[in-house]
């Protein structure tokens, strides 16, 4: 049976300090529509609209996108959406408010009203080869140039910022439009990345940020809209796979098993949710009938609400999202 006792997710309570940010895990908070026994294999992200519907990715072909309200009610599936999001966010344009996303399988990066209608789709072919990894075969040979994009974000001038996280750890700019802008980062000093999983626009800071998981490398790090190396904000997380920002605080998926809460100048201001389980930390084969409300085992994607309240999908073969209310 599976466990469903509340627990307050904190920092103090797990290491009896004070922190300035606590947030009270949500039980049984997400209602599937009938028929539907479980989310669906996940490995995709989160993301919660102006009107506080919630927007989730899974690989399910006929639910590849499950849209949610702020109660845990099913609102409905978005029409012709993929079943490949890895990342995506939502962000709002002067004409309205869109979802924006990069395809894990299809190598493309696509923007969609928040009904499901495609607007815009940037092919791989608009991203130079010069950027892109070329496996060699078995023959030695250099096969045709691989992308794997992994996450993305829109600025507040509407460029994007999407990121090769599973290929060549580039970031790659485009304008609004779609046109390619330029790439920069990867796995040469001075960013020296292993794995950029997921970024996010920082807007804490005058001009914004790019606030990057460099989660090989256990830590999180800034970048500038131009490129520049910043430096980095936190380290020694548990593999730091999902960023988010709003007001003073960033927001960790750590695939790990761990959510964080890091201010402005990096301090740690809560920690949700800690599993140190060996046969749960970073599994996606973790069984319902082991979960424990407010534990997770492996973020991968992470959301704020208008309120501030914590939203958390795990990478999950059945499906699983965390919801921490902020007190």
């Amino acid at each position: 049976m599976r466990k469903s006792i509340a627990v307050l997710c904190t920092f103090a309570a797990l290491l009896s300090h004070s922190y300035a940010a606590e947030y009270k895990a949500v039980p049984d908070w997400l209602k599937l529509p009938e028929g539907r026994p479980a989310l669906g294999n996940m490995h995709g992200d989160i993301a919660v609209s102006s009107k506080g519907d919630i927007y989730i990715s899974t690989m399910d072909p006929k639910a590849g996108v499950q849209v949610y309200g702020a109660d845990g009610k099913f609102i409905r599936n978005l029409p012709d959406a993929p079943a490949d999001f890895h990342g995506f966010v939502i962000h709002k344009d002067k004409d309205g408010e869109f979802l924006y996303g990069a395809r894990l399988g299809a190598q493309t990066i696509v923007k969609l009203t928040l009904d499901g209608k495609e607007v815009l789709n940037i092919p791989a072919s608009a991203i130079p080869d010069e950027f892109k990894v070329k496996p060699k075969g078995k023959d030695g040979k250099e096969g045709a140039p691989v992308l794997r994009l992994t996450g993305m974000d829109v600025a507040p001038n509407g460029d994007l910022y999407v990121t090769d996280g599973y290929s060549s750890d580039y970031v790659h700019r485009f304008d609004k439009t779609g046109k390619y802008i330029k790439s920069f980062g990867g796995k040469k000093e001075p960013y020296g990345f292993k794995t950029l999983h997921k970024i996010a626009i920082d807007t804490r800071f005058t001009p914004a940020r790019i606030i990057g998981c460099d989660r090989a490398n256990m830590r999180v790090v800034h970048m500038s809209l131009e490129g520049e190396f910043l430096g980095v904000i936190a380290t020694d997380l548990l593999l730091p796979a999902a960023v988010t920002v709003q007001g003073n605080y960033a927001l960790i998926g750590e695939l790990k098993g761990q959510v964080t809460v890091l201010d402005r100048a990096g301090k740690v201001v809560a920690k949700l949710g800690t599993n140190t389980a060996a046969d749960q930390a970073g599994k996606n084969t973790v069984e319902p009938a082991k979960w424990v409300t407010g534990t997770v085992t492996a973020p991968h994607g992470v959301a704020f609400d208008a309120k501030g309240n914590i939203y958390v999908a795990e990478y999950s073969l059945v499906g699983r999202v965390h919801r921490y209310d902020k007190q």
